[in-house]
C-alpha cells in the first residue's frame, strides 16, 4: 500500500453545507474502502487548508480516482502528496553519492 497525504479545501457549496461535513466523512471514508485503502487518520484543521487526511491506497491510480470523485461531488478541492516513512524514504535515498 502506498500513502498519501491530502489535504483539503471546501468549496463554496462546502462551506454552504458545512454541517454536512461528518456526514460525507463517512462517505469518503467507505468510498476510500471501496477502493481498497484505509483511512489512516483525518483532521478539520486551521489554516490554509480546511482538512487534511492520510490515506492508503493500494496504489497512485486508485488515489487519483479517489480524488476525482472528491472533486466531482462539488464540496472540496484536493491537492494529495505521496508520502514515505523515514525508513521508506532510507532505502530510496540509499545508493545516492
Amino acid at each position: 500500500m502506498m500513502t498519501f497525504i491530502t489535504y483539503l479545501s471546501f468549496t463554496e457549496q462546502g462551506v454552504k453545507a458545512i454541517k454536512e461535513v461528518p456526514k460525507r466523512y463517512e462517505a469518503s471514508k467507505a468510498l476510500v474502502q471501496k477502493l481498497g485503502g484505509r483511512v489512516v487518520c483525518a483532521y478539520v484543521t486551521t489554516g490554509k487548508y480546511d482538512a487534511i487526511s492520510v490515506i492508503e491506497m493500494p496504489n497512485g491510480e486508485v488515489m487519483a480516482k479517489y480524488s476525482a470523485t472528491l472533486a466531482a461531488r462539488g464540496f472540496v478541492r484536493t491537492t494529495t502528496v505521496q508520502g514515505f516513512t523515514p525508513e521508506e524514504f532510507g532505502k530510496l535515498v540509499a545508493d545516492i553519492k
